[in-house]
């Protein structure tokens, strides 16, 4: 929760920023920017994540699948 909400603050920020530096003609042209950052920053964790997690397994499966080839080697088969 802390997260989504200090995503959207900043988002907030930088669009006042942008707005008051740059100046209000071309305001309409920086929310899209902000919108996609503010998503960015939100979804980027999950994407790693998610990347992260497949890793492990497909290491885990190799494992195991050495391990399986290892104890049938043994048995001779």
């Amino acid at each position: 929760m802390q997260h989504i909400i200090g995503v959207g603050l900043g988002g907030l920020v930088t669009y006042l920023l942008l707005y008051f530096m740059v100046g209000s003609e071309f305001s309409d042209k920086f929310l899209p920017a902000v919108i996609i950052g503010a998503i960015v920053a939100l979804a980027w964790p999950w994407i790693i994540g998610l990347v992260l997690v497949r890793r492990a397994k497909n290491r885990r499966d190799e494992q195991i699948q050495r391990e399986v080839d290892t104890q049938m080697k043994a048995k001779g088969g």
